[in-house]
């Protein structure tokens, strides 16, 4: 009996499904729920993307900004840490100089120095002293270290070492105080002193170890010399007769030889002679 209840209760479950599938009016929500709940999900899935996107390509424009903030810093670092090429003697002579009004006095802001200097004024000057000033920044010349050094004493002379052709300062330099005593308490202040990013040496040159021609152009300011100038005019200046004479017989002898060494080869070339005027010849 159990079989037969079975099989009756199944057919009005299919019956129904049948109703259920042939009905649109019951398939249709369902479609709408499933894409009512698909279409949301895939617009957040969107968004999601979206926003992922927009976040990375923010994410790159800020490395990308932050790298060109940084390439630019180090090339400002590199352009303010090129100091060998500012101080160099490329540039014109004198063009830049600094300003001795912005630097620190020493002479005056150390009160052992101010003392010491006090005392030495005080004592009568025996002899004067030679300082050796070496490392010296550019922009360092004469008027900067006469107005800079002064702070400590009387300057007597004073000589920057130049290129003898260009008129570079080789950034070196000599001072002579008037006393000895006060040379040497510069020496001692200024000795591996910081000035402009370099590092000073100040020396007590002796006076046997002095040069005779230290101070050669020493309290002078350097006036280029137009040496292409000089040397046109020396060129082309008019030549008295008895200098005629001797160059020509300079290029004579000269040429003479040249038609030896010609002849001694086995080359028979002949060349008229150079002078400044021609032998007249005898026909004519």
């Amino acid at each position: 009996m159990a079989p037969e209840k079975l099989s009756k209760s199944t057919k009005p479950i299919k019956a129904v499904k049948r109703k259920l599938a042939d009905d649109p009016s019951t398939s249709k929500p369902s479609k709408a729920t499933k894409k009512s709940k698909t279409q949301p999900q895939l617009q957040l899935a969107q968004y999601s993307e979206d926003s992922e996107d927009d976040g990375e390509n923010k994410a790159d424009e800020d490395v990308q900004s932050g790298e060109e903030d940084e390439e630019e810093e180090e090339e400002e670092d590199l352009h303010g840490l090129s100091t060998d090429e500012d101080d160099s003697s490329d540039e014109e002579i004198d063009g830049f100089s600094i300003d001795i009004t912005k630097l620190p006095t020493v002479a005056k802001d150390d009160a052992t120095v101010y003392r010491k200097l006090e005392k030495a004024k005080k004592q009568p000057a025996a002899d004067r002293g030679v300082l050796y000033l070496g490392r010296l920044p550019h922009g360092f010349y004469e008027d900067q270290l006469k107005g800079y050094f002064s702070q400590f004493g009387n300057i007597t002379r004073l000589r920057v070492s130049r290129n003898k052709k260009t008129g570079k300062s080789k950034h070196y330099a000599f001072l002579e105080f008037d006393s000895s005593s006060i040379a040497k308490i510069v020496a001692e202040t200024m000795d591996n002193y910081l000035l402009m990013g370099h590092i000073l040496r100040c020396k007590v040159i002796p006076k046997d170890e002095a040069h005779p021609e230290l101070w050669i152009g020493a309290n002078r300011k350097w006036r280029v010399v137009p040496r292409h100038r000089v040397a046109r005019v020396t060129h082309n200046k008019l030549r008295t007769p008895e200098e005629q004479a001797k160059a020509t017989e300079r290029l004579l002898k000269r040429q003479n030889d040249k038609k030896r060494k010609l002849k001694e080869l086995g080359i028979s070339y002949d060349f008229d002679a150079v002078a400044y005027s021609k032998p007249v010849s005898a026909t004519s």
